[in-house]
C-alpha cells in the first residue's frame, strides 16, 4: 500500500490471485482491515484503500505522545542497564533503517522495552493499536526523510533517560516527534490542496 490521497480500490477477486486464496479469507481480511481503519468498504463497490490523513497522523501522534508520557516514570523505575542497551541498539536500527517492515519490528520492539516495564498494561495495550495504524505512514515518513541523519533521533531520549533525566527526555523526543508529524501533516495536506484542485 503506498502512502497517496488518491482512492484506490482493493478487488477481492485480485487479491485472491495475488495471494493464491479464495475469496472467503480475502474478504474476511478487509473487514478486518475496515476495523483498524486501513480501508472503507463500500457496498456495491468493495473495499477502498482509506488515503493517509493529516488529521489521524495528528490524532495518532497526540495519543502516542500521551501515552508516553503517562509511562515515562514508571518505565525508569524498571529498567535494567541491559534494557536501557537493548533500547539504545534498536533506536540506531531504527534510525538507519531504509525498509518499512524493519523500522516497523524494530520500532515495536523498542517500544515493548518501554511500555512492558511500566506494569500498565492497558497503556501498551491502547499505544500498540496506535502502533498498528501508524504503520500506514511509515513509507511516507521514510520519504519524508529519506536521509537516517535527518530522521527523530531515539538515541538521545535513551541516553538522556539512562541518566535519570525522565522529564528531560520525553520533551527532547516531544519536541523531534512533533517536527516530523508536522512535515507530514504539511505534506499529506499538500496533497490534499492539489487532488481538491483537479
Amino acid at each position: 500500500m503506498k502512502p497517496s490521497s488518491l482512492e484506490e480500490r482493493l478487488p477481492e477477486a485480485g487479491l485472491g490471485e495475488m495471494f493464491k486464496v479464495s475469496r472467503s479469507p480475502v474478504r474476511e481480511a478487509l473487514f478486518a482491515l475496515e476495523s483498524e481503519g486501513t480501508v472503507m468498504m463500500e457496498p456495491y463497490k468493495g473495499a477502498i484503500l482509506k488515503p493517509l490523513s493529516p488529521e489521524e497522523a495528528l490524532d495518532i501522534a497526540e495519543l502516542r505522545l500521551a501515552l508516553i508520557s503517562l509511562a515515562a516514570k514508571p518505565a525508569y523505575r524498571h529498567l535494567s542497564p541491559a534494557d536501557f542497551d537493548s533500547a539504545y541498539g534498536l533506536a540506531k536500527q531504527i534510525t538507519r533503517s531504509d525498509n518499512a517492515k524493519e523500522h516497523f519490528k524494530y520500532n515495536r520492539q523498542f517500544w515493548d522495552i518501554y511500555f512492558g516495564k511500566t506494569d500498565r498494561h492497558i497503556l501498551w495495550d491502547v499505544f500498540r493499536g496506535l502502533e498498528d495504524r501508524l504503520i500506514r505512514y511509515v513509507p511516507l515518513i521514510l520519504k519524508l526523510f529519506p536521509d537516517p541523519a535527518t530522521r527523530p533521533q531515539r538515541e538521545v531520549l535513551i541516553e538522556l533517560y539512562r541518566k535519570g533525566k525522565v522529564e528531560e527526555a520525553i520533551r527532547s523526543f516531544k519536541k523531534t516527534y512533533l517536527e516530523v508529524v508536522q512535515q507530514m501533516v504539511d505534506h499529506l495536506q499538500g496533497l490534499e490542496s492539489a487532488n481538491a484542485s483537479r
